[in-house]
């Protein structure tokens, strides 16, 4: 499977939020994932919101989360990404800022990162959509976005020059944008070279839930979201023309969950939510029914 310049061993993929310090990718790697996206990685380390910041919503097959890009920071992440990896796995960082920087300096943020990673991954992921940093999602606004991205294309294209070798740049989108803000946000995409899109990031909307968790701040993720983040999906294909690649994640806890994801113009897919209610023979069992 081919995708922003990159070859796949399947489409199947782990969601950044699941492994934020790059700890077990050996270990995840044998599970059958073809890549894993590490993050959300900010450049200083920082603890996250408050505790209790993760909920299972077991009657909704979902979760809540407003965990705050917790982490140890880039450095220790790099480190542990210099050593050996999965033979075939492809890897990616969600990148994010750090909650104590402004959005007039996220840029930096973002550069810095750039420069860190962009020799010890295969791909990257600009984070501008999660609902659990004060004033994120404020960038994925048209000029903001606009901003941000040709400053993230041109420092791309100064590591390219350097490494010899194009390293892909995408965007995680929120699902709760209009479909006029998603337009304008796929406009800057196109407009900047971004070589793709995740879609999507958790929503803070609340359809009808029956846990009685359902209260708590946060981005809710898992099957709740399922339907949401399809529509999502079927408006980039529809928008770029099926030009744009788009990685599918939200909702996923069966096979024909991940080929719904695939038929709405995904090419490659994410899972989160699904491995804490089907646990890791989910990622062999949509594996097999996607090869059969």
């Amino acid at each position: 499977m081919k995708a922003f310049g990159l070859v796949f061993p399947n489409q199947v993929g782990l969601a950044a939020g699941y492994d934020k310090d790059g700890l077990g990718l050996h270990g995840l790697a044998a599970l059958g994932f073809g890549h894993v996206e590490i993050g959300t990685v900010t450049p200083q380390p920082q603890k996250g919101n408050p505790r209790p910041r993760i909920f299972r919503l077991v009657e909704d097959e979902a979760l809540i989360n407003r965990m705050g890009f917790p982490g140890r920071g880039a450095a220790l992440v790099a480190r542990r990404l210099a050593g050996r990896r999965p033979d075939d796995l492809v890897l990616g960082v969600n990148m994010g800022k750090n909650r104590e920087t402004s959005l007039e300096d996220a840029s930096n943020d973002y550069i810095q990162l750039i420069k860190i990673f962009a020799p010890l991954v295969d791909y990257l992921v600009v984070n501008v959509s999660s609902p659990n940093t004060p004033g994120l999602r404020q960038l994925q606004a048209k000029e903001a976005l606009r901003d941000l991205l040709g400053k993230m294309d041109r420092e791309r294209h100064l590591q390219e020059d350097l490494l010899g070798n194009r390293v892909p740049l995408l965007v995680k989108l929120s699902p709760d944008l209009t479909d006029g803000e998603l337009e304008d946000a796929l406009q800057v995409i196109v407009d900047t070279h971004i070589d793709g899109v995740i879609a999507s990031n958790t929503t803070v909307a609340r359809p009808k839930l029956q846990s009685p968790l359902a209260g708590q701040s946060g981005g809710l993720s898992g099957l709740p979201l399922k339907s949401t983040s399809t529509r999502m999906i079927q408006q980039i294909y529809r928008t770029t023309g099926g030009n744009l690649p788009i990685i599918g994640v939200g909702g996923i806890m069966s096979p024909s969950d991940a080929q719904e994801k695939l038929d709405a113009g995904a090419t490659l897919i994410q899972l989160y939510s699904g491995l804490v209610y089907r646990g890791p023979r989910l990622v062999r069992e949509i594996l097999e029914a996607l090869n059969n």
